[in-house]
């Protein structure tokens, strides 16, 4: 475990990993996540950006990679950003989270160096959702 944040040295070395593999070059800020499906098994994702402006967010790697390999729930979402200061999912990466997660996923931001600064539930992170349930499909228990 990292000493400053609780969570295991080898996730925040994936992590920041990840985060430094991020194609970022009009925005100069590079984004890493993790997401853990419910088989425990982890999937990086970094932010990749476009000349026309319309990128794909680290999150919507990670949960794509997730998807891909045939997997449909989170348990978390590791976020980390370049600074020290928050780097939160978007509102659309929220949306995405929610369609993938329970009321017991966790959404993990960390700092530049790997340091917890918050921890959300899905209810906290995008209160009052529209998932699913709302289309009369599976529900968010």
């Amino acid at each position: 475990m990292s000493a400053s944040s609780g969570i295991d040295a080898g996730l925040v070395a994936e992590l920041i990993g990840v985060r430094d593999r991020a194609y970022a070059p009009y925005s100069n800020h590079p984004v890493g996540a993790l997401v853990e499906s419910e088989s425990g098994t982890r999937y990086a994702g970094a932010n990749v950006e476009t000349a026309h402006y319309k990128g794909l967010c680290a999150e919507a790697s990670a949960i794509a990679a997730m998807v891909s390999a045939g997997e449909r729930q989170l348990q978390r979402v590791y976020v980390i950003g370049p600074g020290e200061h928050l780097c939160t999912p978007c509102g659309d990466c929220r949306q995405r989270i929610r369609e993938f997660a329970s009321a017991d996923t966790r959404i993990l931001v960390l700092d530049a160096g790997g340091r917890l600064l918050r921890e959300y539930t899905m209810e906290a992170l995008l209160p009052d959702a529209f998932g699913p349930e709302n289309l009369g499909k599976s529900s968010f228990a």
